[in-house]
């Protein structure tokens, strides 16, 4: 009798879900970052200011094990208090 090969876990997400996971909180960091950029209350002849936002709650509609997973692989930092970041390019590609 040959048995059936493993399934993995239900509670690890598939790279599909990971990469839209990922788009998911770019996206939203960058609107963030855009509405920070945009408030009212800056000169109006000044050049702006850059946003001071690089850390972002994540989007909940993907579930906790998701953003666990990104930060195993690298791809997102936990900057603490439910706020994940992008890891900071070290510009030797």
């Amino acid at each position: 009798m040959s048995q059936a090969p493993p399934t993995p876990p239900s509670d690890v997400p598939d790279p599909e879900e990971l990469r839209k996971a990922l788009k998911a909180f770019k996206k939203r960091l960058k609107l963030a970052r855009l509405d920070d950029e945009s408030r009212l209350g800056r000169g109006a002849m000044s050049g702006g200011k850059a946003s001071g936002i690089v850390a972002i709650m994540a989007p909940n509609q993907y579930p906790q094990a998701v953003w666990d997973a990104l930060v195993q692989q690298g791809r997102l930092k936990y900057a603490g208090n439910r706020l994940y970041q992008l890891p900071e390019k070290d510009g030797r590609d």
